[in-house]
């Protein structure tokens, strides 16, 4: 039954498809601002860290990096709440709200998402540009005499989108199961909190159920990046 999503009943006599469809938009609400925003950060630090590559920008944004990437996830939502929600008294502690008074209760965990990733996302992305930027396509490129700016933004990010791609199609399905920790600490009610809820009251139902659709997502990231491979790397489509 569970193949055509027929998920049953959870342990206190609500439909799991039912309060998935309503658990989805609360997930999808805090998942994408956290991913397109941290997307584009990740790859404009990085960007910037290539394009002043070997100089004290270059080092000082590494360092940030790896201090970034070595601080838990957890200090960033405890610290967030802390001294914006309650010393600063800019947006609530947790809880959610439906509509336009959505905006005040995510705003904090998307910020928090998206500093959380920085550091590790845009080192990663560095590695990659710097690989890129010292094969002979480049070398022609500048031999060509187009600036350095043209040369990243047009030749290195071109070429770097398949790696891009794997990692960002990859984590499509996750946005649809949400932040386990977020959505706990915040009051979310989304996927992930109703998941860490099930497992806590030891709902086998609702946790068999988010396990299977988690993996049905996966599978389909999976065919969709293959597919964009396509998109980004006609020698693929070639091939």
């Amino acid at each position: 039954s569970m193949f055509v999503f027929d998920f049953g009943q959870a342990d206190d006599g609500r439909d799991i498809a039912s309060e998935i469809r309503t658990r989805a938009g609360p997930s999808l609400a805090i998942a994408v601002p956290v991913f397109v925003v941290g997307l584009v950060t990740m790859i404009s630090v990085a960007l910037l860290m290539v394009f002043f590559r070997a100089t004290y920008v270059d080092a000082s944004g590494v360092v940030v990096c790896v201090a970034l990437m070595s601080i838990s996830a957890l200090f960033y939502i405890i610290g967030g709440q802390y001294l914006v929600a309650k010393v600063w008294r800019l947006v609530p502690i947790s809880g959610y709200s439906g509509g336009a008074d959505a905006l005040r209760f995510l705003l904090l965990p998307v910020v928090i998402g998206v500093v959380s990733g920085i550091g590790s996302g845009a080192r990663w992305y560095r590695t990659l540009f710097l690989e890129e930027i010292n094969r002979e396509y480049v070398r022609t490129a500048r031999a060509k005499g187009l600036s350095e700016l043209q040369v990243l933004f047009r030749h290195v990010l071109r070429n770097g989108l398949i790696p891009i791609l794997t990692a960002s199609v990859a984590a499509i399905p996750l946005l649809f199961m949400g932040s386990l920790l977020t959505e706990s600490f915040f009051g979310i009610p989304g996927l992930g909190s109703y998941t860490i809820d099930a497992i806590n009251h030891q709902d086998f139902a609702v946790v068999r159920s988010m396990v299977f659709l988690g993996s049905v997502l996966y599978i389909v990231g999976l065919v969709l990046t293959d597919i964009s491979y396509t998109w980004a790397d006609p020698r693929v489509r070639l091939e």
